[in-house]
């Protein structure tokens, strides 16, 4: 297979690993293939996708296109229906299938760094990440959530997602700027940007034994230098990049991703900008 073509598609998408991630599966398994980053917003989405010729095999989605999308799609798979959001096109024969490798890869990059119970769970934002994360987390058993939120309008769609899981977690809904939850949880999980990451939000992160920020720029964050000072299991941005990717490469090239590869580019990467 050669001459095939994808990219990554957001706004803004200049931060964004996923074309080292990608490129290094590629050169792993002998593909002349090339991915690149596109900043696309919601608005120029269906223009961008109208646009694609033949040469084009995928594409990978990330804030604010994994809702966008599913208009433009033909298909969708199952668990970007329960998600109500696909991180991922595949274009096949002038079809647009959507996926949703968040889901999955959330799985995994949380059981790559703990073995333990999940069971209760407290969110930090409430968007597509946020109801990608918490169907994995309901895989893993968790049968009670704390979202918190600015409005309760912006989890609305979450709640939703979360409800189409088989075994559905209770959820309840609360205010980022009230006060701290009070209770014990096995895992909190940040779904914030970094500069919206205050030091009392970044404080939340010790309410927990497991930490999981789905940022990775910059990094360190705020909530997961917090996680890390005071010994939490830390489950990074880039362990779910790394994962939710590699299942994206296996969907586009048929092959099983080199991970350690992949996981390697995308530590160097992030490297070079903490010296740079």
């Amino acid at each position: 297979m050669t001459g095939r073509r994808c990219a990554v598609l957001g706004h803004p998408i200049g931060h964004s690993l996923s074309p080292a991630l990608h490129r290094a599966g590629y050169r792993a398994l002998g593909l002349d293939w090339s991915y690149e980053a596109y900043d696309v917003g919601a608005d120029d989405l269906p223009g961008f996708v109208a646009g694609l010729d033949g040469s084009w095999r995928g594409l990978s989605l990330t804030m604010p296109l994994k809702r966008a999308v599913l208009p433009l799609l033909d298909d969708l798979d199952d668990r970007g229906r329960q998600a109500g959001a696909a991180n991922t096109v595949l274009l096949e024969r002038g079809r647009r299938l959507g996926a949703n490798t968040d889901i999955p890869g959330a799985e995994a990059a949380v059981r790559e760094r703990h073995a333990g119970p999940v069971t209760r769970t407290l969110v930090l934002g409430g968007g597509a990440t946020a109801a990608s994360v918490l169907l994995a987390l309901a895989d893993l058993g968790c049968a009670e959530a704390l979202v918190l939120v600015r409005s309760a309008e912006r989890a609305r769609d979450t709640v939703e997602a979360v409800g189409r899981h088989p075994v559905p977690p209770r959820v309840e809904v609360g205010e980022l700027a009230g006060p701290p939850p009070e209770g014990e949880y096995d895992i909190v999980v940040s779904t914030l940007p970094a500069a919206a990451q205050s030091a009392e939000l970044a404080a939340l992160a010790t309410s927990a034994p497991v930490a999981f920020d789905v940022g990775y720029h910059p990094w360190p964050t705020r909530f997961a230098a917090r996680a890390q000072q005071t010994g939490r299991t830390l489950v990074s941005g880039l362990d779910l990049l790394v994962h939710q990717a590699a299942l994206q490469l296996t969907l586009m090239t048929g092959h099983q991703a080199p991970l350690g590869e992949m996981r390697a580019a995308g530590e160097q990467a992030l490297g070079a900008r903490r010296t740079s």
